[in-house]
């Protein structure tokens, strides 16, 4: 028999750990993880956290030493593509021109920033994080301190980079279009918490607004709100989300919508390719619903179930969605979905004001979703009320003295 070829389209941490997967579950054939980027995988949290602090040296973000992929026999082609997927002759083209079979094939080509198409918008001085060159390029750029730095999007991405802003001493103004940060992500209730919490770390928010433009003489000098106000600044973070990298499934005929659509094993509408991380559009039987998710746990979990997929084995990726995030003196874990129109009410177990509580969001009486914040080692008690399905005792849920495993 022919020795059986893995391909693993993107050398991000799906890809890296669905190729560590293979090798722990024996599979003995060519694997070949292809990566666009110069830098070996790595994990995107230390891009907003720890790397950008210079808290956390850039070796700690790697999925792997550098030594790893030839122990394991994996050949990591970097600064490298693939162009083309040719599924009728179960081969990709990279963008080198060679030609590769597979008998498998992995789609981890993750998803890029959503760029601001406004006037101004290519003028020097303006970020966005994605990559660790972003990342190191950005410190660089808020290191010294005293600049006046604007960023443009109270999400996630936004939120961590405003809160590293200050922290290097740096002036900070937000904007973002909705009435309070994190608004597409938690509803209004607790995205007011943390619009509170990084004005009393000095940062000036404009929320209701957005960005109509940059000025500037090669240099970006200030933002125009849609508001029309002037805001100074000498460096622009901009954080309004990301895109699936679909291009490559769309030109193969693959299904695809908003992500590349897999089903609960992570196999796309073509049996033998499958899809893992921030492009895969996945059907979650504990939801009953398709869910994208871009955070890092997905990934994580998303490429090793995978892997196992590829190898024939019986796989259901029922995992629930999960998020950490650090700024200032804050630390919260989330898991599950709250997006405004998705609960009907938010129970509080502990003081909000003093910041450190559980926030949960309820439907119909269960638990749809759990955010732990300065509170720790409840993550799998508030997974298990999520999972379990079952309404609760609101009374009992808001009690800290009622144990929350007694309650999934």
């Amino acid at each position: 028999m022919p020795e059986e070829t893995f391909v693993i389209a993107g050398a991000s941490l799906a890809g890296a750990k669905a190729a560590e997967t293979l090798r722990e579950e024996g599979f003995a054939g060519r694997v070949l993880l292809i990566g666009d980027e110069i830098e070996r995988p790595y994990e995107r949290p230390p891009l907003s956290k720890g790397f950008l602090l210079d808290k956390e040296p850039r070796e700690k973000a790697h999925v792997h030493e550098a030594d790893w992929y030839d122990e394991h026999g994996v050949e990591l082609r970097l600064g490298t593509s693939v162009a083309s997927i040719d599924r009728g002759a179960h081969q990709v083209r990279l963008s080198t021109g060679e030609p590769v079979s597979y008998d498998r094939l992995l789609l981890a080509t993750g998803a890029s920033v959503r760029r601001l198409e406004v006037p101004g918008s290519k003028l020097q001085g303006i970020h966005y994080l994605r990559t660790m060159a972003d990342s190191a390029a950005l410190k660089q750029a808020l290191a010294h301190g005293g600049r006046r730095v604007v960023v443009a999007g109270a999400g996630w991405i936004g939120l961590e980079t405003a809160a590293a802003a200050r922290s290097y001493g740096n002036d900070v103004t937000i904007i973002d279009p909705e009435p309070t940060p994190l608004h597409a992500v938690m509803g209004p209730e607790l995205g007011g918490m943390f619009g509170d919490l990084h004005r009393e770390h000095g940062a000036d928010l404009r929320l209701d607004q957005g960005v109509a433009g940059f000025w500037g003489a090669g240099q970006v000098s200030a933002v125009v709100t849609s508001g029309g106000a002037e805001v100074p600044a000498d460096v622009v973070i901009v954080g309004i989300g990301v895109r699936p990298n679909t291009g490559l499934a769309e030109e193969a005929g693959l299904e695809v919508s908003d992500g590349v659509l897999v089903d609960q094993s992570l196999r796309t509408s073509d049996p033998d390719i499958f899809a893992a991380g921030d492009v895969a559009n996945a059907y979650n039987p504990l939801l009953g619903r398709r869910i994208r998710v871009e955070h890092w746990a997905n990934a994580l979990n998303g490429g090793p179930a995978a892997a196992r997929a590829m190898l024939g084995q019986d796989v259901v990726y029922d995992r629930i969605p999960y998020f950490f995030s650090d700024q200032y003196d804050l630390g919260m874990e989330m898991s599950g979905v709250a997006a405004p129109g998705e609960y009907d009410e938010v129970v509080y177990r502990g003081e909000v004001p003093s910041r450190e509580f559980i926030a949960f969001w309820l439907s119909g009486g269960r638990v749809v979703a759990g955010m732990n914040v300065n509170v720790w080692d409840v993550t799998g008690d508030v997974q298990a009320l999520i999972r379990s399905g079952r309404p609760v005792d609101t009374t009992r849920l808001a009690d800290p003295a009622v144990p929350l495993a007694g309650l999934a």
